[in-house]
């Protein structure tokens, strides 16, 4: 049984549709990276993994639920998908350590206690054991998006979701989040990670997915896509990504 099963889903805003009829899959254990412009459709895929929204038209499966059928139970399917998004989310007013437990109690109805020492467990994952005290202001953006990440395993996930978690970085704090998914990756975690992180998605994906306008444009192995697309699509993404400074920027 797949872990996420995408078929021929459709998404419209309006008169733009974004989604034009995608097909994907995750395996059990499986790293799948989503690369692609901006606009292409990446996150929206992401969020109607997780019913943020609803497709106009397709099926998708989490771990055997369809997640599409309108009698389906949301809310007891979405305590298996950890979320980690571009912003952190977390509640200003509460301690790191109490951002990590606050679902563990209110959604999962676990004993304080145990939710406390589940928190601190995977924040020391996230190399920030010591910080459970600060408030979230006290902390780099970084070290935010590892608690936001500490946050979502404490509610013990079959798979997790990123969508474009490094892209609100500054560059330097990049790679302390990079590492950290490398590591949940290496640990058999499940994960559709929506990235412009090129080297990640090489190195750490098994599968790389290239969307542009609303379509999955190419699809396979992360080595392959990355380094010998065959699309000439991907390639000129690619090529963009991978060596800015070969662009012309001749606006005709």
């Amino acid at each position: 049984m797949s872990a996420i099963s995408i078929h021929g889903i459709t998404k419209s805003f309006g008169d733009n549709q974004v989604l034009k009829g995608i097909d994907l899959t995750v395996e059990p254990g499986q790293v799948v990276c989503l690369i692609g412009p901006s606009g292409s459709g990446k996150s929206t895929v992401l969020r109607c993994v997780n019913m943020l929204e609803t497709p106009d038209e397709g099926v998708i499966e989490v771990d055997g639920d369809t997640i599409t059928d309108p009698d389906v139970d949301i809310d007891r399917v979405r305590q298996g998908i950890g979320l980690v998004f571009q912003q952190f989310n977390l509640f200003p007013h509460l301690t790191v350590l109490k951002n990590c437990m606050i679902s563990q109690v209110k959604v999962l109805g676990r004993p304080k206690a145990e939710a406390e020492r589940i928190a601190l467990e995977n924040l020391a994952k996230v190399g920030l054991a010591d910080r459970g005290d600060a408030l979230p202001a006290q902390l780099s953006g970084g070290q935010q998006q590892r608690v936001a990440i500490a946050r979502a395993l404490s509610m013990n996930p079959k798979l997790m979701l990123f969508d474009e978690p490094t892209s609100a970085l500054d560059p330097e704090l990049v790679g302390d989040v990079l590492a950290v998914m490398r590591e949940l990756a290496g640990a058999g975690m499940t994960m559709l990670v929506v990235t412009h992180e090129m080297a990640f998605a090489r190195d750490v994906a098994d599968v790389v997915a290239f969307m542009d306008d609303g379509v999955i444009v190419e699809h396979g192995p992360a080595e392959q896509v990355i380094t010998a697309p065959q699309h000439p699509r991907t390639r000129q993404f690619l090529e963009r990504v991978l060596h800015p400074t070969e662009v012309s920027l001749d606006p005709s």
